[in-house]
């Protein structure tokens, strides 16, 4: 790779780029269980699943999902919040052959319907507090599209409900975490209770996808229409998780606090499959709460931490911070959002802890971007990913932007992405030939400052960022439409003081519904879309600004929410 700005702040000990393995992802959980089986794998509340246990666990599932007729390269569903569950039903889907499809677990029926129907999704494994949705989803499809099974697994399958003392859940949790749900009635399908899909007895069959196999189809919304499944191979999930183990410097001695969501894309591979790579140990929070996340730390010696800012300021806020030891902690890092210098300094001044930012994007398998552990600078991006260049470029022309000067960011490495799942379309407009070579347009601007680092300056696209969680006001508009009184809506971001970002509706009522309240329309959003999307302020207006082509002008309203109007 030529010489870049940036590589005289690269670390000393690592090279530039490096080769990918040729095996699948299931390969590392084999190996390292081959090596470690009585290591731990996963803590869920104190009990402690060996990565012998972990593996034998997931060749059972992996031997359901056969006999359940799922083939090679086959969707499957995987809708959970972070537990010991999620992290074997991933790794099961993949011994089986087949592809992970990771859904947030804040959606509600009417957007799940869509990851059932877009990847021909026809099994589904899923937490009793969540079944009873996707089944609503299912059922209310065609009978074509449905779902033919569901496995339902407990939390309770996982921990003990009487865990105590600095391995018990936080209070408000029990209820959630130690209730037992019935199966819900899926129309036309089967379901199937974990344990029952553990002890079933079936063979898996034998396992023959390897590097240039998709093995994820994570969704990303954009500024038009429904969430656009990204096709991964097992190639661009094993790039990203081996630079990562390297980056980080993990090894099988590493404990990773797993607090940041599996169905996302950084959890996924930035922490999952690079702890399993290594053969790290996963101590799993199911949501976040600073003083579980404390006691945690303090208990089991957590040495890395990969999270978004919010969560650092919320736990060093804690009345109880003092109490917690954070000495084991010799990585700390993440992304989603800027971490504001003065936390970043204290963590350096008390802790010694140099805060590693990263910036990635679902299409690139997290991280393109990150800081050097030696060198990192603050409210940065850091510099190009191992194995990658990146470039900015003006978005028009796409002629290299000099040094210092904003345009949009684009990605070329072996972490990126094939394209959007049966979008054709959206997968020629996403990439550019760029000096010979396929680059990712990220829709992001920023600038590159003379030593190569890169720093975000603007969105091409209307995301919103609500404490890291992405919220495409496109998608938002869509689903706001189905309301009875909702004429028409835009979706624009309003500052907050906490997450960074909320999200605001301004929207025009129907005539007929000119009583509908603001607490209606939001009530409504929150029986319909997944919690961060939903709208914390809802301005009613007579009418929106258009252009002369009849488009919505969201600067317009985006400009005067900014200037306090």
């Amino acid at each position: 790779m030529e010489q870049r700005p940036h590589h005289k702040f690269w670390p000393k000990r690592l090279p530039h780029s490096i080769t990918v393995p040729a095996t699948s992802l299931w390969h590392n959980l084999a190996t390292s269980a081959a090596r470690y089986p009585d290591k731990p794998a996963l803590v869920f509340f104190g009990r402690v699943t060996s990565y012998r246990d972990f593996a034998a666990q997931a060749e059972k599932l992996a031997g359901t999902l056969h006999a359940l007729g799922v083939k090679r390269g086959d969707r499957v569903i995987l809708d959970m919040q972070n537990c010991p569950q999620l992290v074997i039903a991933h790794f099961a889907i993949l011994r089986a052959n087949a592809v992970v499809v990771p859904v947030n677990p804040m959606n509600r029926a009417e957007e799940l319907k869509h990851y059932i129907t877009d990847p021909d999704a026809r099994v589904a494994i899923i937490t009793g507090d969540l079944a009873p949705e996707l089944a609503k989803a299912s059922n209310a499809l065609p009978p074509g599209q449905r779902l033919s099974h569901m496995i339902v697994t407990q939390f309770t399958d996982a921990f003990d409900a009487d865990a105590s003392g600095d391995d018990a859940p936080a209070p408000a949790w029990k209820e959630w975490l130690t209730t037992r749900h019935p199966l819900p009635a899926l129309e036309g399908g089967k379901v199937i209770a974990w344990t029952d899909a553990l002890e079933a007895g079936h063979t898996p069959p034998e396992h023959v996808v390897g590097a240039n196999d998709m093995a994820l189809l994570p969704y990303t919304s954009g500024t038009t229409g429904l969430p656009k499944g990204c096709v991964h191979h097992h190639s661009s999930l094993m790039h990203n998780a081996f630079a990562g183990l390297m980056w980080g410097g993990s090894t099988s001695e590493t404990v990773v606090l797993a607090v940041v969501p599996m169905f996302h894309i950084t959890g996924v591979v930035s922490m999952m499959h690079t702890a399993i790579l290594a053969a790290a140990t996963l101590i799993i929070m199911p949501r976040w709460d600073r003083d579980v996340a404390g006691r945690l730390i303090s208990r089991w010696k957590v040495t890395a931490w990969t999270n978004i800012p919010t969560m650092v300021i919320d736990l060093m806020a804690s009345p109880n911070f003092a109490n917690y030891d954070l000495s084991s902690m010799t990585y700390i890092g993440g992304g989603g959002a800027a971490m504001p210098q003065a936390v970043a300094q204290r963590l350096l001044e008390q802790y010694g802890l140099k805060y590693q930012e990263g910036y990635g994007l679902t299409e690139t398998a997290a991280p393109s971007h990150t800081n050097p552990s030696d060198h990192p600078k603050q409210q940065c991006l850091g510099i190009p990913f191992m194995s990658t260049d990146a470039r900015v470029v003006d978005p028009d022309t796409l002629k290299e932007m000099p040094i210092g000067e904003s345009g949009e960011i684009i990605i070329h490495g072996p972490e990126v992405f094939q394209g959007y799942w049966k979008r054709p379309d959206a997968t020629a407009a996403a990439f550019v030939e760029f000096e010979g070579k396929r680059f990712f347009r990220s829709g992001d601007m920023g600038r590159m400052d003379e030593d190569g680092y890169f720093f975000i300056t603007d969105r091409l696209k209307r995301m919103i960022n609500a404490s890291g969680f992405k919220v495409w006001p496109a998608e938002v508009e869509l689903l706001m439409f189905r309301h009875p009184a909702i004429q028409e809506a835009c979706v624009i971001s309003t500052r907050d003081d906490y997450r960074g970002e909320s999200v605001k509706a301004v929207v025009v009522l129907r005539p007929t519904h000119k009583d509908t309240t603001e607490q209606q329309i939001i009530d409504w959003c929150r029986e319909n879309m997944a919690v961060y999307k939903i709208p914390r302020k809802v301005q009613f207006v007579d009418a929106l600004p258009k252009s002369g082509s009849g488009k919505v002008m969201w600067r317009l309203l985006q400009e005067d929410e900014n200037a306090g109007k």
